[in-house]
């Protein structure tokens, strides 16, 4: 069992920054593949952000690329995801989930292929 908890939501102005960190327990984090997804107010949990465990790979949704970058600290347990160039359309509350990776560069881009989620932070960008 892995437990996941988020911090680092807020309330921002666009053009802002935040960075959301995820604290993982449980199992060994390091054979962890690793993601952020967002679910904003009547609409879907979509994908934000991958890495693998080793943090050699890397995967971005079109619409963050080049403003979010996900990053990970093995020794700490924990992943990352810093938010530059905040729109307003990235208000949502950013989850991040886990799951046993097959390599070490393996990452995923799916709600289902992911075993373990955490309770969310809510991140607003104000216009």
């Amino acid at each position: 069992q892995v437990q996941l908890v988020e911090s680092g939501g807020g309330l921002v102005q666009a053009g802002g920054s935040l960075r959301l960190s995820c604290a993982a327990s449980g199992r060994t984090f390091s054979n962890y593949a690793m993601g952020w997804f967002r679910q904003a107010p009547g609409k879907e949990r979509e994908f934000v952000a991958a890495i693998s465990w080793s943090g050699s790979s890397t995967y971005y949704a079109d619409s963050v690329k080049g403003r979010f970058t996900i990053s990970r600290d093995n020794a700490k347990n924990t992943v990352y995801l810093l938010m530059n160039s905040l729109k307003p359309e990235d208000t949502a509350v950013y989850y991040c989930a886990a799951r046993p990776a097959a390599y070490s560069y393996s990452y995923y881009l799916s709600r289902s292929d992911y075993n373990y989620w955490g309770q969310g932070t809510q991140v607003t960008v104000s216009s």
